[in-house]
């Protein structure tokens, strides 16, 4: 199993309710994908660039992998007015179109985001 996939798989077993799911990670099986597994590579206003990887289950479902503060978490989608927000722990990763943003809410509601003005620097891939 490539390491990205079983990442998704022990976070989406971690989103799990209950005491015994817990304990035992979802099995990779039981997410059933649609359409190839894309990558984008954005550079944000610090000027690193950053590895976002995406993949869509046939329920609807979205994910993202993305890196933050040295590890990698899986945010998944939820309800947003425009765009695509992903959120994972207290962190929401925000796309509209070609760009991005990361927002962290312990900061506070008017806390500047995490990383800002990021933009696609080249297209999705596998």
């Amino acid at each position: 199993m490539k390491p990205w996939l079983s990442a998704i798989a022990t976070g989406l077993g971690a989103l799990a309710l209950g005491s015994a799911a817990w304990a035992a990670p979802l099995k990779l099986a039981e997410i059933q994908t649609s359409g190839p597994h894309t990558s984008s590579q954005y550079t944000c206003t610090t000027g690193k660039p950053l590895r976002v990887r995406y993949l869509n289950a046939v329920n609807g479902q979205s994910f993202a992998l993305v890196p933050v503060k040295g590890k990698t978490l899986l945010f998944v989608s939820t309800v947003a007015a425009s765009g695509v927000k992903y959120q994972a722990e207290n962190y929401t990763w925000w796309t509209k179109g070609e760009h991005a943003d990361l927002y962290d809410a312990m900061a506070g509601d008017n806390a500047p985001p995490l990383l800002s003005g990021c933009v696609t620097s080249r297209p999705a891939s596998r």
